[in-house]
C-alpha cells in the first residue's frame, strides 16, 4: 500500500510528464531518451521510457511539438528530434501558472 506522500509525488510528476517534457524542450530541441535523462536529472524522478514516448506521440499529434529526423554523424542511428511549438509554449505557461496558483492557495489560504 502506497502512502499519501508517495501517491502525491506521482501525481505531480509522472501523471503529469507533459509538463516537464515542455520545459525541457523550451530550452532546445530533444531525442525522446535525451529527455528522460534531463527530467531525472533536473526534477529528480525518471518516468518509464515508453511514458516519455507516449506523452511525445501526444503532445505532437495535438500539436504542442514537431518532430524532425537528424542523421547522426558517428555512424550512429537517426535521432528524432522534438521541438516545442507554439501552441506548446502557451500550454506550458497555462500549466505553469496553474500549478502556481494552486501552491499560492496551498500556502497562504
Amino acid at each position: 500500500m502506497t502512502t499519501p506522500m508517495e501517491r502525491l509525488k506521482e501525481k505531480i510528476t509522472k501523471e503529469v510528464l507533459w509538463v516537464y517534457i515542455l520545459r525541457l524542450l523550451k530550452d532546445r530541441p530533444m531525442y525522446a531518451y535525451e529527455l528522460k535523462n534531463e527530467i531525472r536529472e533536473r526534477f529528480g524522478f525518471e518516468p518509464a521510457t515508453v511514458s516519455s514516448y507516449v506523452v511525445l506521440y501526444k503532445l505532437e499529434h495535438d500539436g504542442y511539438v514537431t518532430s524532425e529526423w537528424h542523421e547522426s554523424e558517428t555512424g550512429k542511428p537517426s535521432r528524432k528530434y522534438y521541438k516545442l511549438t507554439e501552441k506548446g509554449e502557451k500550454l506550458l505557461e497555462e500549466g505553469i501558472k496553474f500549478i502556481e496558483e494552486i501552491l499560492n492557495k496551498l500556502k497562504y489560504l
